[in-house]
């Protein structure tokens, strides 16, 4: 009801009174209550920002700006492990803390420049001239048949979707939930099995058992441990901002193609690594590539994707629904790696070899192609795709094409007939 950016506020407020209560924690009880506040927050922030980034972008730069979630994180978690080195000692931790609060206070700051998303306000209200002010703004346009244009084409993907609505029987399908809406709907449900199966590929590819755990690939070769997960961070950020430079010139499902089967390799090299058929520093190479390669395709894409393919309607439900499995799949990771890890040993990333496997032959064969497309023209394109498949040597768009008449049309035709009877018979 507040829209994107009173949803976005919110959420920075959450951050600076995390940060505060952190800061100044009496306990550690406190201080773990402080990290789930914080916590929610983190999580708000990553449902909106896609979502919000996803509806402000033009299609020619959606997959840039998309991905600069990525970099955002990915800058910040470089940050957070320089950071660690000078102040994660007994003496300074609560100033570290306090950063989650003064960066709060920063984007606070910044809030005049955000701008509500004109795709929620024209949802709410077709004919928002605050929508018009943003789009006139944002696309720096010259002149109002300029903005009328733009915002065609955001209610014709409203209009298109109403209609549908309305075809498939409004007052039945307003009783189920939207999930279930999303599954029934044939344009939406192969949009909505590719979402989860990006997002479960984002966490079961085994990146975050890296992160967690890089000390097992650094023991013996980096004496401090910090030092190692601060370089694969650095690498981290180079790999994204490569991935910024790619994602709007390469396709979503060509860049998925080549990240999962990126690190599948990887995975084999480190595999081979540990069972001592390569040196350890191979293995350092390894991982360095298995990152570089996440950062470029199964990284990013999984989040910006979800703005792509659903409109309005849809959206939240498909970006929240997103990040609960996302982070349901992180918390299995770290929870078990180790169990794995100690189970498999040398083999312990064979599990995620299979699953970047399975992730390629689901891109090469069924994941759509998103870039530059609207969700109404995605959906379009499907509907289109699927309409000359043919099914035990039958024909399904010839036999639309050749479709027994109507009832109506029977009732014509009858019509017709009895009409000529009778000029024959005045004749």
């Amino acid at each position: 009801e507040r829209g994107r950016r009173g949803a976005l506020l919110l959420s920075t407020w959450i951050f600076i009174i995390g940060g505060l209560v952190q800061s100044f924690a009496p306990s550690l009880i406190v201080v773990m209550v402080a990290r789930a506040i914080v916590g929610v927050a983190s999580g708000a922030s990553t449902v909106l920002v896609p979502i919000y980034l996803g509806e402000m972008a033009p299609p020619n730069l959606r997959g840039v700006i998309g991905t600069m979630t990525q970099f955002a994180c990915v800058v910040g978690i470089l940050f957070a492990d320089i950071v660690g080195f000078v102040l994660a000692n007994e003496t300074s931790w609560r100033w570290m803390f306090s950063l989650t609060t003064v960066f709060g206070i920063c984007q606070l700051a910044l809030t005049p420049f955000l701008l509500e998303s004109p795709r929620w306000l024209l949802g709410k209200n077709p004919s928002s001239s605050k929508a018009r002010f943003i789009i006139k703004k944002l696309r720096g346009f010259r002149y109002d048949e300029e903005v009328e244009t733009e915002v065609e084409h955001y209610l014709g993907a409203a209009k298109t979707q109403s209609l549908d609505d309305d075809s498939d029987g409004g007052q039945d399908k307003e009783k189920k939930s939207v999930m279930a809406e999303m599954l029934a709907d044939e344009k939406v449900r192969l949009l909505v099995v590719s979402t989860l199966v990006l997002q479960v590929a984002n966490q079961f590819s085994g990146i975050n058992a890296v992160f967690y755990y890089s000390g097992l690939f650094f023991d013996g070769v980096i004496d401090n441990p910090l030092v190692g997960t601060t370089l694969m961070g650095a690498i981290n950020v180079v790999a994204t901002y490569i991935a910024l430079l790619l994602m709007d010139r390469c396709g979503r499902r060509t860049l998925i193609m080549w990240s999962s089967a990126g690190m599948f390799l990887s995975c084999v090299v480190i595999v081979l690594s540990l069972l001592g058929y390569f040196s350890k520093m191979v293995a350092l190479g390894a991982v360095a590539a298995y990152v570089s390669f996440f950062e470029i395709g199964l990284g990013p894409i999984p989040w910006l994707i979800v703005a792509e393919m659903f409109g309005g309607k849809y959206v939240t439900v498909a970006m929240s629904m997103s990040c609960q499995l996302n982070w349901i799949c992180n918390f299995f990771v770290g929870l078990f790696f180790p169990v794995m890890n100690e189970a498999l040993g040398a083999y312990s990333f064979g599990p995620f070899a299979v699953v970047l496997l399975l992730v390629f032959l689901y891109a090469w064969i069924w994941l759509p192609e998103t870039a530059g497309t609207t969700p109404a023209e995605l959906q379009a394109q499907l509907v289109e795709k699927n309409s000359g498949v043919t099914y035990h040597n039958m024909d399904i768009e010839g036999m639309a094409a050749h479709a027994p008449p109507s009832k109506g049309e029977w009732e014509q035709a009858l019509a017709d007939l009895a009409a000529d009877e009778e000029n024959n018979g005045n004749l």
